[in-house]
């Protein structure tokens, strides 16, 4: 078996540029069933339906701009070359994953991201990609995305303001 290049996947995927966060993703499902806003956390402006799920995939060229969701965000790895994900707690606390499958590494193949904890990824360097896939649930809605910036960040998280700037746009 041969390993794809990551623009064989996007081609074959579907992929298109992430409008907000950066990468490559497609939407692959999406409920038809919806949550009342009435019986949703007040953090919701409206409906949303039950969940969503997405292909999502990074380049060298590419990273996870820190955004911030209302939702807790499972991502799953699927291909390719670990990545290193940054979480930014509401409490002031932070970590950095390591993405991936190679396992006895200490690589996580499954990754939880908590509602309200600002969140970035990268590839490690020397990665050529990684394909990813996403759900959420509640379904995701832009309304729910917060892009994050870069001063404010570093000003509530300096402990992690080196790689609050690789995962910001200037």
């Amino acid at each position: 078996m041969t390993t794809p290049s990551a623009q064989e996947i996007i081609e074959h995927l579907g992929l298109i540029p992430h409008p907000e966060e950066g990468g490559w993703f497609r939407e692959t499902h999406r409920s038809s069933e919806q949550f009342a806003k009435a019986i949703l956390p007040g953090r919701y402006t409206g409906d949303r339906c039950h969940s969503t799920a997405i292909y999502y995939l990074l380049t060298p060229e590419t990273y996870s701009h820190m955004h911030l969701l209302q939702t807790d965000e499972i991502f799953h790895f699927y291909a390719g070359d670990p990545c290193e994900m940054l979480q930014l707690h509401p409490d002031g606390s932070g970590a950095v994953l390591t993405f991936g499958s190679d396992l006895l590494a200490g690589n996580t193949p499954q990754i939880v991201v908590p509602c309200g904890s600002w969140q970035g990824m990268a590839l490690k360097p020397g990665g050529s990609f990684a394909l990813m896939g996403c759900t959420v649930a509640p379904g995701f809605e832009f309304a729910d995305y917060a892009h994050g910036t870069r001063d404010a960040l570093v000003n509530q998280y300096p402990d992690f303001a080196d790689r609050i700037t690789t995962l910001t746009a200037g």
